[in-house]
């Protein structure tokens, strides 16, 4: 199976400035998505893969090219991709388009930069999802919903007063439909969806999902977000082995020599 394995990051962020460029428990962020391709790479040798950062960021290039642990191919992102309204799928779909150039794909897997709670077996679950269906677009990974549109969301409705996001007669918490949020920590697309228009929010085709742990928080938006990140990640590491080899490899590219 050949795999393409793309890791995307833009020049600074408006909403935490400069987050691609964090070091996180003293490893830079970008080394935790690399080194969870690295320990799947080790783990699954009869697959073939590529890894390629898409970014138009000089220094998220350095700190990469920094490391000697293993081969990571550029893609320039063009400015035309680096708006803040731009949809991720057309960045992927780009450096998808780069790189099939020079290899046909059976998967292209994104992993989010600033996901640094995430371990092989998440890779390997929502991968084994993909490959159930073959009429999926992709697969993303997501989390268990703490609320529900259906019973306790809300929003400003026509009337200038706040009902629930779904309507309907629902009234208590196990009556309501299960829902999943997304923590964009793994996509997993068809190189056949990527080689198409895409005209639709990414939810609207073909999609499965893959169930991964709730770490109690799923972006990193500004600098408490990063905080309490950092905290929890030394918190995982300590009862999680998975989660605890991929910081030491991690660590390990950050040795320079």
């Amino acid at each position: 199976m050949n795999i393409l394995f793309t890791i995307c990051g833009r020049a600074g962020s408006k909403g935490f400035r400069n987050k691609n460029l964090k070091e996180m428990n003293d490893v830079p962020l970008v080394y935790y998505t690399m080194a969870v391709i690295e320990e799947y790479r080790r783990k699954h040798p009869w697959d073939y893969a590529d890894t390629v950062l898409n970014t138009d960021s000089e220094p998220l290039m350095k700190i990469v090219k920094e490391q000697k642990r293993m081969n990571v191919e550029f893609v320039t992102r063009t400015e035309e991709l680096a708006g803040d309204a731009v949809p991720k799928a057309d960045v992927i779909q780009d450096t998808y388009l780069v790189m099939k150039n020079n290899r046909e794909y059976d998967a292209v897997i994104d992993l989010d930069l600033t996901s640094p709670l995430r371990t092989v077996s998440d890779i390997e679950n929502a991968t084994a999802e993909y490959f159930k269906n073959p009429e999926y677009d992709l697969v993303y990974s997501v989390v268990k919903a703490r609320r529900s549109p259906y019973f306790n969301m809300v929003q400003k409705s026509s009337d200038g007063y706040y009902h629930k996001v779904c309507k309907g007669n629902i009234t208590a918490r196990q009556q309501v439909p299960e829902c999943y949020e997304l923590n964009a920590g793994i996509y997993v697309y068809s190189p056949k969806f990527l080689s198409g228009s895409i005209e639709k929010p990414i939810s609207e085709y073909k999609a499965g999902i893959s169930l991964m742990r709730d770490y109690l928080i799923l972006d990193i938006d500004s600098e408490e977000d990063f905080k309490m990140m950092e905290l929890l990640h030394r918190f995982y590491c300590s009862e999680s082995p998975e989660l605890d080899s991929i910081y030491r490899l991690a660590k390990d590219m950050n040795h320079y020599d």
